[in-house]
């Protein structure tokens, strides 16, 4: 491929991710090289250049969108919070972010959802989703506090996937304190009915 003025090969590597990203969104996981190519406005030999075969571009692109997710996170930590909590406030900041980040986030989600059928793009995931996990876990948080609040997180991030509605951007910020709180003191954690029924 001949190299287009002023475009490094990295910066070709992006566009190829972000035309692949497009194009599977509007075509779904059948998206071909051609497709992904031509929306790109590169040759399909250009891309093949940059990606050997189809599984290689989209194995790519799925690692593009969790190290985004991840970098979010990391945006949201406070360089002030050193309490037992700071990466799980983090995530929960991350994933309720005002309405314009959040479907950002929805996006990335999604399209890693259409390429979950693609072995390798799931193994990924799963790997992704182990560290997550593990980088959650070693928050010093009580397991039972973390499970509420992540889950509470993931569950409003997710709710408009299916029509759920959360109410607007006030509710969503009441939640995020809520939640932020439930990490920081805990007297809340021996009131709530962990044992009960």
């Amino acid at each position: 491929m001949g190299r287009t003025a002023g475009r490094t090969p990295e910066d070709t590597r992006r566009l190829l991710i972000a035309a692949a990203a497009e194009v599977i969104r509007a075509r779904g996981a059948g998206a071909t090289l051609d497709d992904i190519a031509a929306h790109a406005g590169v040759s399909k030999g250009g891309l093949v250049y940059h990606f050997a075969s189809k599984d290689e571009l989209l194995r790519a692109l799925a690692q593009s969108r969790l190290d985004e997710f991840r970098g979010w996170i990391d945006a949201e930590l406070d360089p002030d919070d050193e309490a037992p909590g700071r990466y799980t406030r983090a995530y929960i900041r991350a994933l309720l972010a005002p309405e314009q980040d959040q479907a950002a986030a929805r996006e990335s989600i999604a399209l890693i959802a259409q390429l979950m059928t693609i072995p390798a793009v799931a193994e990924i995931a799963r790997a992704d989703a182990l560290r997550l996990d593990a980088d959650l876990r070693a928050d010093g948080l009580p397991p039972e506090v973390l499970r509420l609040v992540v889950a509470a997180a993931d569950g409003a991030n997710m709710a408009p996937f299916w029509g759920g509605d959360l109410g607007g951007e006030d509710e969503l910020r009441q939640l995020e304190r809520r939640l932020i709180r439930l990490t920081r003191e805990p007297a809340l954690w021996q009131n709530l009915p962990w044992d009960r029924d």
